[in-house]
């Protein structure tokens, strides 16, 4: 089910791409490319960890560019929406902390939670498929 809420395909498109859809949860446009070398190290850190406990392609995976998309990533659509709010809190934790520890506090608890479901969704996989 997708909704457009006033998208064209363009701005949808740009959206899978995993580097533009950050930036644009930081707050920054994808046309101001200043930062994109800091973001993709994040995200490709990021990327490790969830590596690390069962998510995403076993071979690995980081990005270089705006080309990779979170579909490049992983498929399950359930699954990806975690994905999505993981990367994001935790770039944004490295690469922008909040100000106020009450608001860092909530965004590692809000990732450690999304950590903790994800895992539980990777060992669940890994029993069904056999591993």
């Amino acid at each position: 089910m997708i909704h457009a809420h006033g998208r064209n395909k363009k701005e949808w498109n740009n959206l899978e791409s995993i580097l533009t859809s950050v930036k644009k949860m930081l707050g920054i446009t994808e046309e101001y490319t200043i930062f994109d070398a800091d973001i993709i190290t994040h995200i490709n850190s990021v990327f490790s960890t969830l590596y690390q406990i069962g998510v995403g392609p076993k071979e690995g995976f980081s990005i270089e560019s705006s080309t990779a998309t979170w579909s490049d990533f992983v498929s399950d659509e359930s699954r990806l929406k975690f994905v999505k709010s993981y990367v994001y809190l935790k770039v944004r934790m490295l690469f922008d902390p909040p100000l106020t520890s009450s608001v860092l506090t909530s965004m590692e608890n809000m990732a450690s939670e999304y950590e903790w479901r994800l895992l539980v969704g990777a060992e669940e996989e890994a029993k069904n498929v056999g591993v």
